[in-house]
């Protein structure tokens, strides 16, 4: 078995799991956010359960539209607060951050654990060795009364990672290229582990970012492993991190990619640096060093989202805040930002934006006709700064 197989093995209490097995799986945390609890309070409800598995084990954060930006957003809210008070679970809704970013800060599971959470984006997780399942409002109503969650074993695709990543190489890039060598079909319901030297490469910040854009190329289960070449994967493929180059995401796919030189010197009308996906301290620090003394261009307007509380009072420790601010930037609540499309930064049929964030299909932050590229926050500070998209440069 690989180590996925053997994680789940755990989860379900088996000896044995391989790939298309179907299994009961135990959960370590359920969690959902504004824009999925409330369907799932009500599921749960119409359920008619007295009680949630373990009230220590429910978490649910308001972080899509926060603060409240229509009367519906804050009724969610209000449905999540009377939930919370009535069985005991977790509430994070007065800012608190984004809540992949939450669970890691202050619900973190061990490594090898299974969690579910109502968001696509769950995998993040596995940055840190944990294994994450995005699952329906329906799904979690369930998990959040029994702490089981029904799963079949995915296929592995391992990518085992050698060499040393250029400065200007980040977590972001190579989750990026990927997208351009699998697409987003290939992975489908597949797991993909990521071994070798090269993971030592990257942070947990770093390793969070790639997991977290496993599911926009089709991974089910997206994970860090460890140094050595994982046994009885379905397939194993190589990346030289010392080949790979800072990678850009155009319109309107997070697989639509090529390298930024190729697309180096395209007008942008907004940057976006932050979310889920790279809005923790290690993203801002980019931002930071590359603003330092500078402004960024007067034709873009540039946002800063930092992921949580916590990054936002480090940023503010370091001086951070007012640097990107000195630059002509903005610094937003922690949240979601603009990512969702929901408030905060939405674009016109005009924009051309570069985020850090996840998705950047047709309307996915406003307008349908706003052209979106995804990159790395080292690339969008340096195209925020020079109001082009441009090819950072990093100093080791």
């Amino acid at each position: 078995m690989n180590c996925i197989e053997k994680y789940l093995a755990r989860a379900a209490g088996v000896e044995e799991a391989h790939a298309g097995d179907d299994l009961s799986c135990r959960v370590s945390y359920v969690a959902a956010h504004d824009v999925t609890a409330p369907i799932a309070i009500k599921m749960f409800r119409e359920i008619g359960v007295k009680k949630v598995f373990d009230p220590d084990r429910v978490v649910l954060i308001v972080d899509h539209i926060y603060p409240a930006a229509t009367e519906k957003a804050r009724n969610s809210v209000w449905a999540m607060d009377d939930f919370a008070k009535e069985f005991g679970v977790h509430l994070y809704h007065r800012g608190e951050g984004v809540i992949h970013q939450l669970m890691y800060e202050k619900h973190r599971a061990n490594p090898g654990d299974l969690i579910a959470i109502a968001d696509s984006h769950t995998g993040t997780c596995g940055g840190y060795g944990v294994m994450g399942v995005g699952v329906g409002s329906t799904e979690l109503a369930a998990a959040m009364a029994t702490g089981k969650l029904d799963l079949e074993v995915p296929q592995v695709v391992q990518i085992h990672l050698t060499g040393k990543k250029p400065a200007n190489v980040f977590g972001k890039d190579l989750i990026l290229y990927l997208g351009s060598v699998f697409g987003t079909d290939y992975l489908v319901d597949k797991a993909l582990l990521f071994t070798g030297e090269g993971i030592e490469d990257f942070s947990v910040a770093e390793r969070m970012t790639v997991c977290n854009m496993g599911i926009e190329i089709g991974s089910m289960i997206t994970i860090f492993g460890t140094t050595a070449l994982e046994p009885d994967t379905a397939e194993v493929r190589e990346v030289n991190l010392s080949e790979l180059e800072p990678q850009i995401a155009r319109p309107f796919s997070p697989a639509n990619v090529v390298p930024v030189r190729e697309v180096a010197g395209t007008p942008v009308t907004q940057v976006v640096v932050g979310s889920c996906t790279n809005g923790r301290i290690n993203d801002m620090e980019q931002v930071a060093k590359a603003f330092e003394g500078k402004k960024v261009h007067p034709d873009v307007n540039t946002l800063i989202v930092p992921a949580s509380r916590d990054v936002l009072d480090e940023m503010e420790k370091r001086g951070w805040c007012k640097i990107i601010r000195d630059a002509g930037a903005t610094v937003l609540n922690p949240g979601c930002g603009p990512c969702f499309g929901a408030h905060e930064g939405l674009t016109s049929e005009r924009d051309v934006v570069v985020s850090t964030t996840n998705r950047n299909f047709p309307g996915r932050m406003g307008s349908m006709k706003a052209n979106i590229y995804l990159a790395s926050p080292a690339t969008a500070a340096a195209t925020a700064l020079a109001g082009k998209i441009t090819v950072p440069e990093v100093e080791d």
